[in-house]
């Protein structure tokens, strides 16, 4: 054997491997661009039971033509708590059986029907769209070249195999082995597969090598059974670093394609038997058809066995992973997982949604602590004072970190269309850190009031308290439409009630100057003045995300 054909031989098949894989992710990501933050949509909406979420996760993967980035998203969901860890195991679920569409693919398309000679014209229909400026159409075009890119790699791949086939005579001596012939190929099966953190790729591979004979048909069947295991590296990754919740959802996937791979293995000759019966042609003369059938029987089988159990299945978990304690943490810290933000374009934008709905429920619970100090000065402050500083800090530490998030991703070539969302989301960010910052100094004023003794007026503080309530209002109908857009009638709704807290501001600081010119306490009339004028403040930060949030 030359050494220098069997180099030149694994060059051909890397650069092959590689084309195919570029091609893959290049479909999938024009086509989760194209879709944008609609698939959060589409995920909201339909996991409502299990069969919504199992059909959810099949169409999805069918999509993008990835079950690693649909596994991935929905991990990254599960840690935002915008999906649960039941509804996470039938989409999961769905995932492996949506993915099972790429061996279909290239089985019909990729070798008796010579796609590869369309491929040419194709990505150059895919080039014009992509150089056209509007967006939606440039990342369709991206697809449209992805999906050409797939099949010139699955002929050159084919073409590396067919033509050096003697230097991989080892797969021969592999698959005389017998009975422990099938463990081998399993395990070839998910250290490839992990390795190129694709399993529908390593099943395209598995395919053309099958095609050019170079795999019988078990030890095909066996090395996709492996795969299947080897497709979990994906959400054990986004995993990471991530809350308990996502961890689960990431062992749910590790659960389900083991033990789906060890039943299929368990009855491997009774599993290809029933392939051989049901698909059209012998195995040795049609064997692309039939890997791609086994695939999609054992992952529908598995499913099948499963899903009636998805309660059980994810209070396994909860067992297997216990629950930490949810403490508030001192200082902030979110957790940038690189790996799940390079596989979906939406998880950033998700990402961000959650974090400033966590920053809002924070800011309203100060707003309220505030409110209620100027009712009960002393209950506010042997407690409530020490715990708006500590909160305000740790928004400080947010702004600051999201802000960071954003210009990371924009380092990631997220689409100009999410990153001017988030940049949008960054603005609502600044806003609720400079409303606790309002939140603080009034706080210090309420402090400051009661240490110094400077008391305000009865038919003051009557006054002054429902100033607070509009603010409250203004704050609160702001709060149930952060992660909405207002409608024109809303903004006008939200800019009544500005025009309403500037009238009393206006109305409450002439009253202090009047009061101040009659020769009262000159400290606490200065201190009331600066109360009414951090009020009417909140409001404004308030009104400045309705703004935000309006749509255009």
């Amino acid at each position: 054997m030359n050494f220098g054909n069997v180099i030149f031989a694994l060059f051909n098949f890397a650069g092959s491997l590689c084309l195919l894989l570029f091609g893959m992710k290049l479909m999938s990501d024009g086509i989760q661009k194209s879709a944008g933050a609609r698939i959060q949509g589409v995920l909201g909406f339909m996991t409502k039971n299990r069969f919504l979420g199992l059909l959810t996760g099949c169409i999805l993967t069918m999509v993008i033509q990835s079950s690693g980035v649909t596994t991935v998203m929905v991990v990254s969901f599960v840690n935002a708590a915008l999906m649960t860890l039941e509804q996470s195991v039938a989409v999961i679920f769905g995932a492996n059986i949506g993915t099972t569409v790429t061996a279909w693919i290239v089985s019909l398309f990729g070798f008796d029907f010579k796609v590869s000679a369309f491929a040419i014209p194709i990505f150059a229909l895919g080039y014009i769209l992509s150089v056209i400026r509007h967006h939606r159409y440039a990342n369709m075009g991206l697809a449209v070249m992805g999906f050409s890119l797939l099949f010139i790699a699955l002929g050159w791949l084919s073409e590396a195999i067919s033509l050096n086939s003697e230097n991989m005579s080892f797969l021969t001596k592999i698959q005389a082995l017998g009975f422990w012939s099938y463990p081998i190929a399993v395990c070839i099966g998910i250290v490839a597969t992990a390795l190129i953190h694709s399993s529908s790729a390593m099943t395209a591979i598995i395919i053309a090598m099958a095609y050019n004979g170079l795999l019988t048909w078990n030890f095909s069947a066996a090395l996709v059974i492996g795969s299947n295991i080897g497709s979990t590296v994906d959400s054990i990754m986004a995993s990471f670093g991530a809350k308990t919740n996502a961890r689960r959802a990431s062992l749910v996937h590790v659960l389900f394609n083991c033990t789906t791979a060890l039943l299929a293995l368990i009855f491997l000759p009774y599993l290809t038997r029933l392939v051989d019966f049901i698909t059209p042609g012998k195995a040795e003369s049609a064997i692309v058809y039939h890997i791609a059938m086994l695939h999609t029987l054992f992952n529908l089988f598995g499913t099948l066995i499963f899903l009636p159990f998805t309660k059980q299945l994810a209070s396994l978990t909860e067992k297997l992973i216990a629950d930490k304690k949810e403490e508030i943490p001192e200082h902030y810290s979110f957790p940038f997982n690189e790996y799940a933000v390079r596989e979906s374009a939406v998880i950033p934008l998700m990402q961000l949604h959650t974090e400033i709905k966590t920053m809002a429920d924070y800011t309203v619970e100060m707003f309220d602590s505030i409110q209620r100090g100027f009712s009960d000065k002393k209950a506010f402050l042997s407690g409530e004072y020490e715990k708006i500083e500590k909160r305000e800090a740790y928004l400080d530490e947010m702004k600051e970190q999201l802000t960071a998030f954003l210009v990371r991703c924009h380092s990631l070539e997220v689409t100009e269309e999410l990153f001017s969302q988030m940049q949008t989301l960054i603005s609502i960010v600044e806003e609720l850190e400079n409303l606790s910052d309002e939140c603080l100094s009034l706080a210090v004023y309420i402090k400051r009031a009661e240490e110094k003794n400077l008391s305000v007026p009865k038919e003051d503080k009557e006054r002054l308290l429902p100033y607070i309530e509009l603010v409250r209002q203004l704050l609160y109908f702001v709060y149930r439409h952060i992660g909405d857009e207002l409608t024109t009638s809303q903004h006008d709704f939200a800019n009544s009630l500005e025009e309403m807290i500037d009238s009393e501001r206006t109305e409450l600081k002439r009253l202090a100057r009047h009061r101040l010119e009659q020769g009262k306490n000159v400290k606490a009339e200065l201190l009331y003045i600066d109360i009414v004028r951090k009020i009417e403040k909140m409001g404004d930060n308030c009104f400045s995300i309705a703004g935000i949030i309006t749509r255009r």
